[in-house]
């Protein structure tokens, strides 16, 4: 289970690796071409349901921790989601993996 960890803030977003990795490709992108936009996901039953969103800036550090050395193989179909997704009005909301049960959850929690 990794973290993204927000603005040297106190807020650690728990986001399973593999989902962790297609997030950094995404927001790295973005946050290269000096692009400022929100990054939502919903939350699960444990913290309350509900969704949350955070600011992403070029301004503001950013820290991708990994539990895993190797999180597995880049999944396109996912990546043009995901990228779609942060480039709309909305900004970029998470969404599960093509192709993966339903039941996954990018947070953990299980």
């Amino acid at each position: 289970m990794g973290k993204l960890i927000y603005a040297r803030s106190e807020l650690e977003i728990d986001i399973a690796d593999r989902a962790l990795l297609h997030l950094q490709l995404v927001i790295g992108a973005k946050l290269r071409r000096r692009e400022s936009f929100f990054f939502s996901w919903k939350e699960d039953v444990a913290v309350g349901s509900g969704r949350s969103s955070i600011w992403l800036t070029p301004a503001l550090p950013l820290y991708f921790r990994f539990t895993s050395a190797n999180p597995g193989p880049v999944n396109r179909e996912w990546m043009e989601l995901l990228t779609a997704s942060s480039n709309s009005g909305r900004g970029l909301v998470y969404t599960e993996e093509p192709g993966v049960p339903p039941s996954w959850n990018p947070r953990g929690h299980v």
